[in-house]
């Protein structure tokens, strides 16, 4: 009897930079459909990750209404603080993805990855994809309950869709710099401490639950200056349009909405430029 013998199959990895995309971009799809079917067999992580959301949305807007004055003339709390909910949502549910990848470490499925023959971004890919899709719905679900609450989107359905993107585009973002968190610390308990202790500061002292002119004077010109200040005004002006963003000391919008995209654009890219390849980097590094 003989033996049929196969010729081993060609694996190495393409020689162009077109190539080279394309198999990190079907290797991270790959690996989102892994990340979402986690997803869905452990139903009870997404569902504790709603409740935070929600949590904020009531407290914010039954404890803290009417509670400002330095509001905008005719701009119920709601529509400001929907806004800042939004962006502050997807923020807060980026550090799932320094998570994910801290617990993906932990029982060796990033060693498996490792050592088949696919893309070395491909998990990095997946991973910030699948946590793109599942802050969609998260972001659909929060909006529904910001209705329910007395929010509206008063300048129309495109508007609103702009909100939706802005608000995916800072959180995929976050995902890539959470990314970093999780591959640099590794330990999931680390990890987590890590990720809350950066994101508070950075979402509280900003505008996106109160009006900047309502803070203490040396805390203002380091809100005014934080991105998720601009997101949210970019947020607020896309909802409600020029009263979202009225400064009721000038009485005059605090930014154009020119400048907001512009700024907002510039922030996006230029945190996706510096974290993206540490990100790949670490990932490329780990022992």
């Amino acid at each position: 009897m003989s033996a049929t013998l196969q010729a081993p199959v060609d694996r190495r990895a393409p020689s162009g930079v077109s190539g080279r995309v394309g198999l990190a971009f079907g290797d991270g799809l790959l690996v989102a459909r892994r990340n979402l079917v986690t997803l869905t067999r452990v139903p009870t992580v997404f569902i504790f990750e709603l409740v935070q959301p929600v949590m904020f949305v009531l407290l914010f807007r039954y404890i803290y209404d009417n509670q400002f004055a330095t509001l905008p003339v005719g701009l119920d709390y709601v529509q400001f603080l929907m806004p800042g909910i939004f962006v502050q949502n997807a923020i807060f549910g980026a550090t799932t993805t320094a998570v994910g990848l801290a617990e993906d470490l932990k029982t060796g499925i990033i060693d498996r990855f490792r050592s088949l023959p696919m893309a070395r971004s491909a998990v990095l890919v997946g991973r910030t994809t699948s946590d793109l899709l599942k802050n969609l719905l998260l972001v659909l679900i929060v909006i529904g309950i910001g209705y329910l609450a007395g929010f509206r989107f008063e300048n129309g359905f495109v508007p609103a869709v702009g909100v939706v993107v802005l608000v995916l585009a800072v959180g995929f973002t976050f995902s890539w710099m959470f990314a970093c968190v999780g591959l640099a610390l590794k330990q999931v308990e680390a990890v987590q401490a890590a990720s809350f202790t950066f994101v508070f500061p950075i979402v509280f002292v900003s505008a996106a639950f109160v009006p900047v002119v309502g803070m203490a004077s040396w805390l203002q010109p380091i809100a005014r200056h934080n991105p998720v200040t601009v997101w949210s005004n970019l947020a607020r002006y896309l909802s409600s349009g020029d009263i979202g963003i009225v400064d009721v000391t000038t009485k005059l919008p605090v930014d154009t909405f020119e400048g907001l995209v512009l700024k907002s654009v510039l922030w996006i890219v230029a945190l996706l430029v510096i974290f993206v390849p540490v990100a790949i980097r670490l990932y490329r590094r780990l022992d």
